[in-house]
């Protein structure tokens, strides 16, 4: 199963809890439960998140956790003020952008039919065009947020196809290197005449060839 099917179900669980529970009795600990969902990330973050990068930040499971806490958290927020007649309703447009950024581009778009879905079924009768003006809105959002989960997914690999080429024009120029220099000092060691100085001078050429190829690549 993808990551994307993965996410997406998280996600959805998520907007499902967010929508039931304002209406449990638990509403009224809204506020101690938004900030153990914070502490709980944070200690997350430090002791128990699995660290598969060098930054902790870009663990997978990491950038999970944020977006299902936010989620939780902005979507608890919207529906116990009001619902889209919020004034914090303009909170899930950051959402829609952010989980896009931490997560895959189609989270966007999974998660906006989600939101459309409970919002349109929570809708009382004969409701006006300014009250589902929010739910247009969310519609007509979604495109801007997958092209930018898009663009910023192709920049992270071009980033990364970068560094990889880096690095491996450093691990070669790295053996060119030695392996000339090998030859200079064997050259050196068993000079007796104009051929070794012949093969001192045409390494030490080859040696400045690629360190100009280098340095132009760089």
């Amino acid at each position: 199963m993808s990551n994307e099917i993965i996410h997406s179900f998280i996600l959805i669980l998520t907007i499902i809890l967010s929508f039931i529970f304002p209406k449990t009795n638990l509403v009224r600990y809204d506020l101690q439960i938004s900030a153990g969902l914070f502490i709980l990330l944070f200690l997350s973050k430090k002791y128990f998140v699995p660290k598969f990068a060098k930054n902790q930040n870009d663990s997978p499971y990491s950038r999970l956790l944020e977006s299902v806490i936010f989620t939780f958290v902005v979507l608890f927020v919207v529906n116990t003020t009001g619902g889209l007649e919020s004034p914090f309703f303009f909170l899930i447009y950051f959402l829609l952008f952010s989980l896009t950024l931490l997560l895959e581009p189609i989270i966007s778009l999974t998660t906006t039919l989600t939101l459309i879905i409970f919002f349109i079924f929570g809708l009382p009768a004969n409701q006006g065009f300014r009250q589902i003006l929010p739910i247009i809105s969310l519609a007509f959002l979604t495109p801007f947020a997958l092209f930018l989960g898009k663009e910023y997914e192709e920049a992270q690999k071009s980033k990364l196809k970068a560094q990889n080429l880096q690095k491996d024009t450093f691990i070669f120029m790295s053996l060119m290197l030695k392996n000339h220099l090998k030859n200079i000092k064997t050259a050196v060691e068993n000079f007796i005449g104009d051929h070794q100085l012949q093969e001192i001078k045409t390494s030490a050429r080859k040696m400045e060839k690629l360190i100009e190829e280098f340095e132009n690549k760089s």
